[in-house]
């Protein structure tokens, strides 16, 4: 079996030059490229690890759970759009009984061709950023081809499909301002996660732009999930008390309505909230949510399509690799959100 330090020392480069070039990256000599691929084509496509050569037609899909509902949402989207290119896909829950990286080895060792991360570790505001990141610099010089969904590593050698999270922030807020509200409130997840910071950047900027300052005791942080939604929800109504949320997730915002409603307030008359996500409950809930929805099966298309730009010369004939697309939220109004009551 070939993997790329036999590849590398039988055309006499490094690893990472062999790196570059199965992956297509610009910065390599045309010589160099061609006597690289000579050396591939000579050898067995049989290639050991994450980095593998041959061609197995599957794809491997990580996601972080499978509790929230928008993370299936993306896995089936993902798999729907693999599968109409012709891959199989494998699908892994990475905070389960494995890790990342611990489903990294088993589709490495089962001959995955690519992989896409959807929330990848090191968007997880409790991982060490620094060891992750040069953990994903590594498998990308091993040979790995990796795309990221909403992974909030702009620095990483790494495609990126992502939302919008600071318009997603100003949509909601501005939305809410423009039914009256002047109090209003970020139920926010970790402060150390991306998206909550860009959706707190872009909350702040519709209530400057209204005239309202926006005032930190608006702000109250709580881990991902209906309970950290209720827990934030319950410490904005202790002590500031808005006459409107908007929430980091659909999830929080189903939270935020539990905790309002064990108050006595009614949504929207008294409470108004906004989710993110638009995840398939939000409009069967009661009341039905007003929420910011992501583009999935867009954002999902887009993902798979520039990982096959990696593995097909074909596909990738017809446009560049390695870049990030950002995609915009859109603001669907439903029950859960009206004018202050007087």
């Amino acid at each position: 079996m070939a993997d790329l330090a036999d590849i590398a020392r039988a055309a006499s480069v490094s690893p990472s030059t062999v790196s570059r070039v199965l992956n297509r990256r610009a910065g390599i000599k045309e010589e160099t490229r061609q006597r690289v691929l000579e050396v591939v084509n000579r050898m067995p496509h049989t290639a050991r690890g994450v980095g593998a050569l041959r061609r197995t037609g599957v794809l491997g899909l990580l996601v972080p759970e499978l509790s929230n509902p928008v993370f299936p949402a993306f896995a089936e989207a993902l798999e729907v759009r693999a599968s109409n290119a012709g891959y199989a896909s494998l699908l892994c829950n990475t905070r389960a009984a494995m890790t990342e990286r611990d489903h990294v080895r088993m589709l490495g060792a089962r001959g995955v061709e690519g992989m896409i991360f959807v929330s990848p570790e090191i968007a997880n505001p409790d991982s060490d950023e620094r060891a992750t990141r040069d953990y994903y610099e590594q498998l990308r010089a091993g040979g790995a081809r990796l795309v990221f969904v909403n992974g909030g590593a702009p620095s990483l050698d790494v495609p990126d499909i992502t939302v919008d999270e600071h318009l997603a922030g100003y949509l909601a807020a501005h939305h809410l301002v423009e039914l009256g509200h002047r109090r209003i409130g970020f139920v926010s997840g970790p402060a150390r996660a991306l998206p909550s910071r860009l959706k707190r950047a872009g909350w702040a900027a519709a209530l400057e732009e209204a005239g309202i300052e926006p005032e930190p005791a608006l702000v109250a942080h709580a881990p991902f999930g209906a309970q950290g939604g209720e827990r934030a929800a319950a410490e904005l109504l202790d002590t500031a008390r808005p006459t409107a949320v908007l929430c980091s997730s659909d999830v929080m915002a189903l939270g935020a309505v539990r905790q309002a409603r064990r108050r006595g307030l009614a949504v929207p008359e008294d409470l108004s909230v906004v989710g993110f996500d638009d995840i398939p409950l939000a409009s069967y809930c009661q009341p039905a949510l007003t929420t910011l929805a992501q583009p999935i099966h867009d954002m999902a298309a887009a993902a798979v399509d520039e990982l096959l730009r990696m593995l097909d010369p074909d596909v990738a004939d017809r446009g560049p690799a390695g870049f990030s697309r950002v995609f915009r939220p859109r603001l669907v109004v439903r029950e859960s959100t009206a004018a202050p009551r007087r």
